[in-house]
């Protein structure tokens, strides 16, 4: 089994879509191996919550036990921490296989939302994984 290592360290320019004070981000990430026929699901993990902010800091780290590469999709979702549903405000999708991944932090800028108004949302990570 190998550890794929998500390090979180931030957002930028999240769009706002709380009518009452500014958004709650948090970011969940869903690992799954994508099969001919039936998907592997390898968990998900959950960020903390960051109140009122559109340009959020992390600085978190995630693991996550793999035994391969090969098919690898992480699913990236910024959440916005509402009453009630929480609402999605951005989402990525990595394909790790073809990445080059090793125990060397690499690190990876990923659009998360198109923003019309206003300059695009981004998040950065960096990513390793060792056997």
């Amino acid at each position: 089994m190998g550890i794929l290592t998500v390090h979180l360290d931030r957002i930028t320019n999240l769009a706002d879509e709380d009518h009452i004070g500014k958004s709650d981000p948090y970011v969940k990430f869903e690992l799954e191996q994508d099969n001919l026929f039936v998907d592997k699901d390898f968990g998900e993990m959950v960020s903390t919550k960051k109140k009122d902010e559109q340009n959020p800091v992390y600085g978190e780290d995630f693991h996550f036990n793999i035994p391969t590469l090969n098919n690898m999709e992480l699913t990236v979702k910024v959440m916005d921490d509402d009453i009630g549903f929480d609402e999605k405000l951005g989402k990525c999708k990595i394909n790790l296989e073809h990445l080059g991944l090793s125990s060397e932090p690499m690190e990876i800028e990923k659009k998360v939302d198109n923003n019309i108004f206003s300059p695009d949302a981004y998040i950065y990570l960096k990513l390793s994984y060792t056997e």
